[in-house]
């Protein structure tokens, strides 16, 4: 492998994903090119933030065996039982730009392998915040036994106003018969950028659920891949997000159902307003020989503001015939006439729209995979729910 010098590094930054790819076509990362630019000509250097109070913020907040990585730096791994936690120096890159730069640049990765079954979940908490320019890199490596069962909260979060750009990569190996239920949450400042893989592989009869909620980041890519390559597998996986003026949210899923019986659900839903932009791209493709698959996608979305865009686009791809298939999407506004029942039953047109979007995105709140994290995404997606609807562009105030 080459160096890790500055001009290597400016040439992996200058082949990151363009418009001009079709993945990428909604999703321009031009402003992450620019602060990886300012970053090297700087010399790769930001003075960090005082980051302790949010961090206890968060893991006083939510139950779990914390690993926190702050500006791509782990701090002391946690001892919990059946748990190995190891320090990676290295991440193993890949096939593409993003995967190059997050091993060139990886400080502190983690690996985590689950042999039994944890007392509580594994937190994963990554935070940011310097006082000039910068980026970070994370990768983490979960290795999940046969037979075994654990759950993880993921948690992005950013500070400061200074331009930060963060890139994260976790692989995640579900055992034979195991079981994992997962949660992410990205709450990063509304002018900081982020790109994140997960890349999920679901062994024979193992079950994986995962719930994602992007809620804030100025510009936000998260790609989702998920390999189903033995029988009895299942894979339920949904997604929520919230955008308000500013935001571009980018949710791109893939699916690869390699043999059958096995089953893949998702549902990801959306709620926009002001000037913003979100992607969802959803793709399950079932190959030859994977009879008995029965795979599900769906995307709803609500607009709030002539000015909010939704690019929806789910896609199958079925090259064998015993199959369960279907998909779909919607882009609708708020039902004119529950906004007048609501009214009608003495509240305003604000809390009318307030308790009508809750009860959209409630349903996904609702069957979080991890009991522990329940509480705080409500109580998040309440915050933000509030901050969105009580916009101008909403009521044309």
């Amino acid at each position: 492998m080459s160096p890790v010098t500055p001009d290597r590094i400016r040439d992996i930054v200058g082949r990151l994903p363009t418009t001009r790819e079709e993945d990428w076509r909604y999703t321009d990362l031009a402003r992450a090119k620019d602060i990886s630019t300012r970053w090297l000509d700087a010399g790769a250097a930001a003075a960090p933030l005082r980051l302790a109070d949010t961090i206890d913020r968060v893991t006083a907040g939510i139950g779990a065996a914390w690993i926190v990585i702050a500006n791509g730096r782990l701090h002391d791994l946690p001892s919990v039982g059946g748990v190995e936690l190891t320090k990676l120096d290295s991440a193993p890159g890949g096939d593409s730009a993003l995967a190059e730069l997050n091993a060139a640049l990886l400080v502190d990765g983690v690996r985590i392998r689950i042999a039994d079954e944890p007392d509580e979940p594994i937190g994963l908490l990554f935070v940011d915040g310097t006082d000039a320019a910068s980026i970070s890199q994370a990768y983490v490596q979960i290795d999940v036994a046969p037979n075994a069962s654990a759950e993880f909260i993921e948690y992005h979060l950013s500070l400061g106003e200074a331009d930060q750009y963060a890139n994260t990569i976790v692989s995640i190996d579900v055992g034979d018969n195991a079981s994992v239920r997962h949660v992410r949450v990205q709450a990063r400042s509304l002018n900081h950028l982020q790109t994140g893989r997960s890349d999920v592989s679901v062994g024979r009869d193992a079950r994986f659920a995962s719930a994602c909620f992007d809620l804030g980041g100025g510009l936000v890519r998260n790609d989702l891949a998920v390999d189903i390559a033995k029988p009895g597998a299942e894979a339920a996986f949904d997604g929520l997000y919230l955008a308000g003026d500013g935001q571009h949210i980018d949710n791109h899923t893939r699916v690869d159902h390699r043999v059958g019986p096995a089953t893949s659900r998702q549902e990801y839903r959306g709620i926009l307003n002001g000037n913003c932009r979100c992607v969802w791209n959803g793709k399950a493709i079932v190959h030859e020989a994977a009879d008995g698959t029965d795979a599900d996608q769906a995307n709803h979305n609500l607009l709030l503001s002539t000015k909010a865009e939704i690019d929806a686009k789910p896609e199958l791809e079925i090259y064998t015939d015993d199959v369960k298939c279907s998909h779909g999407a919607t882009v609708g506004q708020l039902d004119e006439a529950a906004l007048f029942y609501l009214r009608s039953r003495g509240l305003d047109e604000r809390h009318a729209t307030e308790v009508l979007t809750h009860a959209f995105a409630a349903g996904l709140v609702s069957r979080i995979p991890v009991e522990a994290a329940r509480h705080a995404v409500a109580a998040l997606m309440a915050d933000r729910l509030g901050a969105l609807t009580r916009s101008d562009e909403v009521f044309g105030v």
